[in-house]
């Protein structure tokens, strides 16, 4: 038999607070953690803002923070966000369990950032007049020089998981998928299958990710995805609305405890919501843009929904991956029409990345945790700094103001670049 999964503990770090009560006010209020890049200087870039998380201390989640100097940020959030997952489920304490059973699935993207060596290994073997070759001898002996080793060995995507599971001593199923955008979803996505099945009966999943480093910002500039809107990046994320030009990049981490339900109820743990449905597809149509049909979102949320043995008539609210670019909203925004028809008016769908900006590997279980203390309070954050209506965009997504709705069941999509989609369904807790 299939069994029941449900969730324990929920930790997060974010740009708008490192606690979930501090981002779900955050979100309830309207505000927004998107300014000017301070990370590195952005002056001569096309996209000079973001949605950094500011004043981030690793010493006050874990005790002995430096022995993870030489980590990324993704690894430093992940610590974080996962040290007060694992609190939060009253499962922090090693001895606590039997933790073959307990694991990590982790979304994350690259690890740390070498950059600047790069950069002055470059700068030191190229010509100093002309447009000559690199000397690539030369390169490779600044570079050993200048290399920090250890730090070069955490640029890979799956150190973060296993930084995770040797700080909280998660010793059964240890994985980590890099699907861009749909990353934590995935992740969160296939731990609960592996808890179905019986695989584990604790799994630890989310997110991790920042790409807020000249790499990543001058990629997403080359391919015309974030906004350039540097007169005013407080309103730049206009998910849905008709003048959107593209996404803020953001940063940040989500961890969730995903437990059997026989599992939790024997150790009397607090259950926040079920999981009850997962889906997930490819769009197989090009690497940057869904496609135009939205053909993969619909499968993905179709799959949802029946996984969960629900009908669309019973989603209450749809956090949106709602990017605030062109494609992206009018594809997902088609998708919801052909999975809810008639109904897709009278769901409210709302946009947590008008405020966070958008948080790639991290964003999925993010807008998870947010939808899941929306369930719990009866209200739904708003999309911000929807100003026009799009035309093409013509469902509602709880302009603005946030909204009191009382739902038993909410849907969560993530999109990724390559084309893949992912659609969660949670749900409150019955017995």
């Amino acid at each position: 038999m299939r069994r029941r999964v449900v969730i324990t503990g929920m930790g997060v770090v974010t740009p708008l607070g490192c606690t979930v009560d501090d981002l779900f006010t955050s979100q309830i209020e309207g505000r927004t953690a998107v300014g000017p890049i301070t990370r590195f200087d952005a002056r001569t870039f096309p996209t000079t803002f973001a949605s950094e998380v500011v004043g981030f201390d690793l010493g006050r989640f874990v005790r002995d923070a430096d022995h993870y100097k030489h980590c990324g940020l993704n690894t430093h959030f992940a610590l974080a966000a996962g040290k007060a997952a694992m609190e939060d489920a009253g499962l922090l304490d090693p001895a606590k369990g039997d933790r073959t059973r307990m694991g990590v699935y982790l979304g994350s993207g690259e690890g740390s950032d070498e950059f600047p060596a790069l950069v002055r290994g470059l700068a030191h073997a190229s010509p100093k007049e002309g447009n000559g070759p690199v000397d690539s001898g030369e390169f490779i002996r600044v570079m050993l020089e200048w290399m920090d080793g250890p730090r070069e060995g955490e640029q890979e995507m799956y150190t973060p998981a296993g930084h995770l599971a040797e700080t909280f001593a998660l010793d059964g199923p240890n994985q980590a998928c890099q699907t861009a955008c749909a990353a934590s979803s995935q992740a969160i996505g296939e731990a609960l299958d592996m808890i179905r099945w019986g695989d584990a009966d604790v799994m630890v999943a989310g997110g991790s990710h920042s790409m807020i480093h000249p790499l990543g910002v001058s990629g997403f500039n080359r391919l015309t995805a974030l906004s350039q809107r540097n007169e005013s990046p407080r309103t730049a994320s206009r998910p849905f609305d008709l003048n959107r030009d593209g996404f803020v990049i953001g940063e940040g981490a989500g961890l969730i405890v995903l437990e059997e339900l026989e599992h939790a109820k024997k150790r009397g743990a607090n259950i926040y919501a079920e999981l009850t449905g997962y889906g997930t597809t490819a769009d197989a149509y090009r690497m940057t843009d869904p496609h135009p049909e939205g053909r993969g979102a619909i499968r993905a949320i179709a799959e949802a929904i029946a996984d969960a043995g629900l009908k669309p008539t019973d989603i209450g609210y749809i956090n949106a991956h709602g990017t605030s670019t062109q494609a992206n909203d009018s594809t997902e925004t088609a998708a919801i029409k052909s999975v809810f028809g008639e109904g897709a008016k009278k769901v409210p769908i709302s946009s947590s990345k008008s405020m966070l900006g958008h948080l790639i590997a991290a964003a999925g279980v993010v807008e998870l945790v947010i939808s899941i203390v929306a369930m719990r309070k009866g209200v739904v954050p708003p999309t911000i700094n929807y100003e026009t209506p799009d035309p093409v965009c013509d469902l509602d997504y709880v302009p603005n103001v946030a909204r009191e709705v009382r739902f038993r069941h909410v849907l969560s999509n993530s999109f990724g670049f390559g084309g893949q989609n992912i659609a969660l369904v949670a749900s409150l807790f019955q017995k």
